[in-house]
């Protein structure tokens, strides 16, 4: 009936099988010849941070303020002293200091350097002698009627082209004169500024180099303790050698290992499907012999009755049906060859117990990391106490640098602030009553221009060019007066303000080119160097170096922002390769760890006699033929009563005596109804078995792939495990070795290049230096050189307007005698010659 066609035509396909193991095979064989892999990078130990540099204030910038009169003063400083500083000169009064009258020849060397101050101070002194002489013989003379004090003035022709001659002279000169008392003002205001914010600016300088000379041990700790970090991170990492190195290993063996757990899984769960798939099959042919037992029983009673039956005389013709009757008996009989050893072999897997062999190998994986802690106790207690002296060693930096200096700097400095702070007051009095002064030179120049101003105005409003000397205007007479007035005190000032100009222009200006100018370009800073000059001042011996270091080149490398390591040469000093080379140590530890070994105990995955087992498990299930069976099922599924039904009806028809007839129809029905029997119940049956010997079929068809790669894959294994094991432990122990190792060689190149390059970077020594200069030099002695100059070119500019203003004075004032002047001509009439001709 083709019920069975597809379990029919079923063969065991050994091919596939076969396929799967040498998969296995080629797989395992790949791993063994690459047992040992490429080892991953070493995690690279996380690299400090750059030390973080101090947060310093603005400090003192050039201000502009009197930055257009810089240039000219400093033009005629020049001037008056081309010569550079004389520091010849300098060492010899130095030298001389201490003696009681100073030589004759330094004298004479000082008056000559100074030449240029002594003319300028000779032309002051002249200015501050004759200026009072001159205008006291001059008022005199005035007073005299003359000298132009006599009320008369003769009118000539060129009196207009006189007069506006010296009206514009006058008028230039106070302009000028103006110009000088501006700057005067500007000046003297640029210098109070100065003189107020300088004790800001200096405490800014001071403090910068407070937070630079506190920043320095800092950061000198910050390196040390950046060590003791480190020593920290790797005494963590030795502590925790078990989970680190062990589940290295671990990981390592897995590589291996897991495979033949897998396929070990595989294998014991395909071993529980088959024992299910074996009890399903073992119980569809109990269901099925039982059912076709009783249809047997059924067949062989109706088959006797109907023997019966036709064994009676009245039977008519029922020879007929011995022949048919002689198929009847069925071969009921339904067995698997081979079957019963085969749910033998997978009972006798089920008894390994393959789960338990797989937490087996899973436990021994899981016991590196203790093993391995308990293996290298000893070890790690003797590394870590390399780590502590490494540790002293490091620490060693602190003592050999010299920070003590570094803390009588940083009192030194503290005492400076505070007293800035006590003179602070007694400078803003001293410099208010200062200010206070300047500006009233300052208005009483401004009252010299005023009055040349009122003149300059008033005499052109009230004069009539034609009017007669004596009737002059009012105001025009005011204009003239407010000359005078400017002329008298002009005479009456300027040689005391010159006074002053002589003072501040001595003292201003040496101080400009003894010590601003000679700041400016370096030259000073030679000069403090120069040995002998300053004692006590050899910063090299004082650091203990060999050689000495001048203050030249720590300003020259300040200014560039160079760390204290090469400012202060302080690699004469400290051998840093020395105290950061840990190498004795680190080789101490590494020889310790070499000496050590970690053993791990042997372990068998799975022994010779269950080896034997799974190879016989797969060798049933290859024997294993469904042919018979496959047989027995289509016989059983073509059987039909019916057709014997079918004769003994015939028959029956044939038959004259009721009661046979009767009795053969009676043994038709029963025969179709086994026949109804057996299709209702015995076909199911047989689908239901056909059912489970393909699902029987389909997991024992991989059976023998999975347990060869089983086989192949854990024999792999177990040869790793037996060769490669010491190999993994001594690579993976020297990888983390290495590992912990590297964190001490990537601290040694951060301290070497942070101490080298970061710590103490002294740009704010430079920038305190020259924020002293610019506070001393361009803001308060620009504007003390900016404010004599202004002044004295003022006193220079008074003597023309003196004269122009005494002079335009006449041509405004009312005069007392009169002068006619009269420009018309008396022309007499001279008659032609005439010529007569006769």
């Amino acid at each position: 009936m083709g019920l069975c066609e597809s379990v029919r035509g079923w063969s065991w396909p050994g091919s596939a099988g076969t396929f799967r193991a040498a998969v296995g095979v080629l797989l395992l064989g790949l791993s063994l010849a690459q047992s040992v892999p490429p080892q991953p990078a070493c995690p690279a130990a996380a690299a400090p941070q750059n030390l973080a540099q101090p947060q310093y204030q603005d400090t003192a910038a050039v201000d502009a303020g009197v930055g257009f009169m810089a240039a000219l003063v400093q033009s005629f400083l020049q001037t008056v002293q081309p010569n550079p500083l004389p520091k010849d000169l300098i060492l010899q009064i130095v030298h001389d200091y201490n003696q009681v009258q100073l030589n004759q020849e330094i004298i004479k060397e000082v008056l000559v350097y100074e030449v240029g101050f002594l003319v300028c101070a000779a032309i002051g002194v002249l200015y501050i002698v004759l200026m009072p002489i001159v205008g006291f013989f001059l008022a005199c003379c005035r007073c005299c009627g003359n000298c132009g004090g006599k009320m008369y003035q003769k009118q000539t022709s060129s009196i207009h082209c006189r007069r506006r001659t010296f009206y514009w002279t006058v008028f230039i000169t106070t302009v000028i004169i103006l110009a000088g008392n501006i700057c005067m003002f500007k000046s003297n205001e640029a210098m109070k500024v100065s003189v107020d914010q300088s004790q800001v600016e200096l405490n800014q300088t001071i403090g910068n180099l407070h937070s630079f000379l506190t920043a320095v041990p800092q950061q000198v700790n910050d390196v040390v303790n950046e060590s003791y970090r480190t020593v920290q991170e790797v005494t963590r990492n030795l502590d925790a050698i078990g989970p680190q190195l062990g589940t290295e290993i671990k990981e390592r063996f897995r590589g291996t290992l897991d495979p033949a757990l897998s396929s070990v899984r595989l294998l014991d769960q395909e071993t529980v499907n088959t024992s299910l798939q074996v009890d399903k099959l073992n119980s569809s042919l109990a269901q099925l012999q039982s059912s076709m037992n009783r249809i047997q029983a059924n067949v062989t009673a109706v088959k006797n009755q109907i023997n019966q039956t036709l064994a009676k005389p009245n039977c008519a013709g029922c020879n007929i049906l011995q022949s048919e009757l002689q198929s009847l008996p069925l071969d009921t009989s339904i067995t698997i060859p081979s079957f019963t050893e085969f749910k033998f072999a997978v009972d006798e897997v089920n008894k390994i117990n393959l789960t338990s062999k797989i937490k087996k190998v899973e436990d021994y994986l899981d016991s590196i990391p203790q093993r391995v802690t308990n293996d290298t106790k000893d070890v790690v207690q003797s590394s870590k106490q390399m780590l502590d002296n490494i540790k002293t060693q490091i620490s060693q930096v602190t003592n050999d640098i010299p920070l003590s200096e570094l803390t009588n700097v940083l009192e030194t400095l503290n005492q400076v602030q505070r007293e800035i702070g006590r003179v602070a007051p007694e400078v803003e009095r001293a410099e208010y009553i200062r200010w206070t002064v300047c500006v009233v030179l300052c208005c009483v120049v401004l009252l010299v221009v005023l009055c040349n101003l009122l003149g300059l105005v008033l005499g052109p409003l009230g004069l009539t060019p034609k009017a007669d000397p004596t009737k002059r205007y009012c105001t025009s007479n005011c204009g003239g007066i407010f000359l005078i007035m400017g002329a008298g005190f002009s005479f009456l000032f300027s040689w005391l303000f010159m006074i002053g100009v002589l003072v501040l222009f001595l003292l201003g200006g040496n101080v400009y080119t003894l010590l601003c100018r000679p700041w400016s370009n370096g030259e000073l800073l030679k000069l403090i160097d120069t040995p002998g000059l300053i004692p006590g001042l050899g910063i090299g011996p004082t650091l203990g170096l060999k050689t000495n270091i001048s203050i030249s080149d720590i300003y020259r490398d300040c200014e560039n922002n160079q760390p204290l390591w090469t400012t202060l040469h302080l690699y004469e000093l400290i051998n840093l390769e020395d105290l950061l080379n840990v190498s004795k140590y680190t080789e101490q530890i590494q020889q310790l760890f070499e000496n050590k070994n970690i053993t791990l105990p042997t372990i068998t995955f799975l022994s010779p006699e269950v080896k034997n087992q799974l190879s016989n498990f797969s060798k049933r299930a290859t024997n294993i033929d469904f042919t018979a069976v496959t047989q027995k099922m289509n016989n059983i599924s073509t059987i039909n009563l019916n057709t014997i039904a079918d004769k003994i009806d015939a028959i029956a028809a044939t038959q004259l005596n009721n009661a046979s007839k009767k009795e053969l129809q009676n043994e038709a029905k029963d025969l179709r109804q086994i026949q109804t029997d057996i299709e209702t119940t015995i076909f199911p049956q047989l689908k239901n078995l056909n059912s489970t010997l393909q699902s029987f079929g389909s997991i024992a068809e991989k059976i023998n792939g999975t347990v060869g790669e089983v086989l192949s894959n854990v024999g792999a294994a177990q040869d790793f495990l037996n060769t490669k094991t010491a190999q993994i432990v001594r690579t993976e122990s020297k990888r983390f070795l290495d590992c912990q190792l590297n964190y001490f060689i990537i601290y040694a190149d951060w301290a070497n290049i942070t101490i080298t390059q970061q710590v103490g970077l002294c740009g704010p020594v430079a920038g305190a230096v020259d924020s002293a200069e610019i506070i001393l030099c361009s803001h308060i002695v620009e504007s003390l050189n900016a404010f004599w100059f202004s002044l004295g070119w003022c006193m220079i500019f008074f003597i023309p307007s003196i004269i122009f203003s005494i002079k335009l004075a006449k041509y405004y004032r009312r005069m007392k005698y009169s002068d006619a002047y009269d420009n018309h001509l008396i022309m007499t009439h001279i008659p032609r010659a005439q010529t007569k001709f006769t």
